[in-house]
């Protein structure tokens, strides 16, 4: 299974101001590039903040919210489902149910579990132009020396920069 993070982040790497904040901050061509690679991808990997965030399961493509109070949560199969598995056991599921690819979307901490399972394949980050100087970083924690290789870069507007990478392994 390919596995993708999806980002966007200052131009000091920051992901939000904090845990709770909303992406109203991101360009509309950044929220373009989303939609367009998540639903490409068909599945969505989050946490419970993120999902918060966003405020609902996005159509065409299945959320999964990673919580630990899975029970306490009302999800739909197929659209919107809550776990509290490891992420090796999420992406085994998704495989036997014929996913292909899956789309890590967040925050730091589920950004950063499936970076130290050696999981994430690729990293799409669109660098937005602005500067919170204190807030989130992409990674909660990550290993160390994590080698990335540059694939492509793209302007998406005047201000925007996509940047693909691939993670070495």
């Amino acid at each position: 299974m390919n596995v993708i993070l999806i980002m966007a982040q200052t131009a000091d790497g920051k992901i939000a101001r904090g845990s709770h904040e909303l992406v109203d901050w991101t360009s509309k061509e950044d929220k373009r590039f989303f939609i367009e690679k998540t639903k490409e991808a068909g599945v969505m990997i989050m946490g419970s903040n993120t999902f918060r965030t966003i405020g609902k399961a996005l159509p065409g493509r299945l959320s999964i919210v990673l919580t630990s109070r899975p029970d306490e949560a009302k999800g739909e199969p197929g659209t919107l489902e809550f776990t509290d598995k490891s992420p090796r056991e999420i992406l085994g599921d998704l495989e036997r149910r014929g996913y292909k690819t899956a789309a890590v979307v967040g925050g730091a901490s589920v950004n950063s579990a499936f970076l130290t399972e050696g999981l994430i394949d690729e990293l799409y980050l669109t660098v937005e132009p602005r500067i919170f100087g204190e807030g989130m970083s992409v990674f909660k924690s990550a290993p160390e020396n994590v080698r990335l290789k540059l694939l492509d870069t793209r302007q998406l507007s005047d201000e925007v920069v996509l940047l693909h990478y691939r993670v070495e392994k």
